[in-house]
């Protein structure tokens, strides 16, 4: 069986480094990247079914050539056997239609798997499109919100069991033929039942460590001819989307003033507990702990 999982890299917002062209574009080139976090659900859902039922896992994801990092750090987590990055300047600033059409392409190129995999949305875009696209532009039928999942091989057929939000949480099950497109939600959880599945879990771990410390010998890049896509259709010129603007957000003014205190001070730690005492006192009158 053959699964694939799309990931992609998103501004690591933590470094405060996010940097912007004059048209409001974000240039990812300059800008810190870590592997997007809702991805992390469909490697695991990748990696289970890999457990279950033998095959091979590969990655992929549309980027600058930084992403490699991102790559290598999927494999490492769904223990992956290759993995393929489409990078061109030709697709920069592509919008999720835009990222669809050459990611569909990019999948038919590699041959459609068995399952295809996304996370439920990306930390940086928050639609949730890019998923869905994909797979409406490979005529797929598509599992959203899934949360646990089977295959019956032999049937030709997967069974899962999606989140549907609505005035309360609710689960139902689905069954769709191979291949199918999922994407998985973020309360998805895998399940490793039988000490034959725990066994082979160990055994891929031990192998993919290996591996993803030497993830370029695996690593497969695609460039737009590669794939075959027309350039008029992807990256910028086939975005239909129009960002209008892109404004910092500032950061809050300082509304506290902070006061350093040395641990080994007495005279320090004693102020800092005079500090608060009426704090205690007024807590333990209203009966708190």
């Amino acid at each position: 069986m053959h699964t694939l999982v799309l990931t992609k890299g998103v501004p690591d917002f933590r470094e405060g480094k996010v940097s912007f062209d004059e048209n409001g574009h974000l240039e990812r080139g300059k800008t810190p990247t870590v592997m997007n976090p809702n991805d992390a659900h469909a490697l695991q859902a990748a990696l289970q079914t890999r457990v279950r039922h033998d095959g091979r896992v590969s990655v992929m994801s549309m980027g600058p050539p930084g992403y490699k990092e991102v790559l290598q750090e999927a494999m490492a987590s769904a223990y992956a056997d290759d993995l393929y990055l489409v990078s061109d300047r030709e697709m920069a600033a592509a919008d999720t239609w835009a990222t669809a059409i050459t990611l569909s392409a990019a999948i038919e190129e590699l041959g459609v798997p068995d399952l295809v995999f996304a996370g439920f949305k990306t930390a940086d875009g928050e639609t949730g499109h890019t998923g869905p696209q994909t797979c409406w532009c490979l005529d797929m039928p598509m599992i959203t919100h899934a949360v646990a999942l089977d295959v019956d091989e032999k049937a030709g057929r997967v069974r899962a069991r999606r989140l549907v939000e609505g005035d309360i949480a609710e689960v139902e099950t689905v069954e769709t033929d191979l291949p199918a497109f999922v994407v998985v939600d973020p309360e998805f959880e895998p399940s490793y039942r039988t000490a034959r599945d725990r066994l082979t879990l160990k055994q891929l771990r031990a192998t993919a460590r290996e591996r993803a410390e030497s993830y370029e010998d695996v690593l497969t890049v695609w460039d737009h001819a590669d794939v075959n896509v027309d350039p008029d259709y992807i990256g910028l010129d086939g975005s239909p989307t129009i960002v209008s603007s892109v404004d910092p957000i500032p950061k809050p003014p300082a509304e506290r003033e902070a006061t350093m205190v040395d641990p080994a001070n007495e005279a320090e730690m004693r102020a800092v507990l005079d500090a608060m005492r009426p704090f205690a006192s007024d807590a333990a009158a209203a009966g708190g702990d």
